[in-house]
């Protein structure tokens, strides 16, 4: 089993900048592939920010410019640093990871989300 912990989220007026951290524990071999999405109220779940092995940074049209993915993989860690936030920005953000086990099955993994709230 894998655990991703997210932390960061919180209340950040128009224009700040808020620091997302997500860690992964458990049963891994090697994380492939690890990123951030997130849901607004009323609203699908849609991509934020991926980080994979194997093909790179990617990032929604809406965030990109603003926001920064980046990876620990000696940590298993992933971080989203964003800025110039908007309130359309506000939403609940998960961590996922494609997760290869110690089982050589890959898996992937939710967080429990961190709520991001963009209001003056």
């Amino acid at each position: 089993q894998v655990q991703l912990v997210e932390s960061g989220g919180g209340l950040v007026q128009p224009g700040g900048s808020l620091r997302l951290s997500c860690a992964a524990s458990g049963s891994i071999f090697r994380i492939n592939d690890m990123g951030w999405y997130r849901q607004a109220p009323g609203k699908q779940r849609e991509l934020v920010a991926t980080s994979s092995s194997r093909s790179g940074t990617h990032y929604a049209d809406s965030v990109k410019g603003r926001f920064t993915i980046s990876r620990d993989n000696a940590k298993n860690t992933v971080s989203l640093q964003m800025n110039s936030l908007k309130p359309e920005d506000t939403a609940v953000y998960y961590c996922n990871a494609d997760v290869r086990t110690w089982n050589q099955v890959d898996v992937n993994y939710w967080g429990k989300g961190t709520l991001v709230t963009v209001s003056s």
